[in-house]
């Protein structure tokens, strides 16, 4: 049986296209897992024995690599991300309040997709501790973030 048949209809054939563009080099998985998320919005575990296959892996090595980085999505995103840091100097300047602030408005866990489609997830360095706590919002950068300002962000992006 083909590996790839157990993934959504042209899934395989794009990670198979897309190990290929990389060599079907083993060593370049981190790029190839971005480059399936940036075509898919997510990596879909139903596309993992496809790229377990063509670099010549296990399963178990290419889903260990999968589930251990955060920034690898297995479901799809909203339209809008809200990313978090939650590195330590924006826990002690109120990123843990304000990431339960933001959950609480959505209705939803760190990590999902509310009903309108805002997904929010954490992220352990944003490289702006002087501005703490701070945000992503579609890739705009929020420094002193608090929940008014991540609303306001949020309005925008979808605009």
């Amino acid at each position: 049986m083909n590996e790839a048949a157990s993934a959504p209809m042209g899934a395989g054939a794009d990670a198979q296209a897309i190990c290929a563009r990389h060599g079907n080099d083993p060593a370049a998985l981190l790029e190839i897992f971005h480059d399936i998320q940036e075509s898919a919005g997510f990596v879909d575990e139903a596309v993992l024995p496809t790229v377990a296959s063509a670099l010549n892996l296990s399963r178990a090595e290419v889903f260990g690599v999968l589930s251990f980085y955060h920034d690898y999505r297995r479901t799809p995103a909203g339209p809008v991300v809200v990313k978090v840091c939650r590195a330590e100097a924006c826990q002690s300047m109120g990123a843990l309040g304000l990431i339960e602030a933001v959950c609480d408005r959505r209705g939803i866990a760190l990590g999902g997709t509310s009903e309108d489609g805002v997904t929010v997830e954490p992220v352990y360095c944003l490289g702006n501790c002087a501005l703490a706590p701070v945000a992503m919002v579609n890739g705009k950068l929020i420094g002193r973030a608090d929940a008014g300002r991540l609303d306001t962000a949020v309005r925008e992006a979808r605009s």
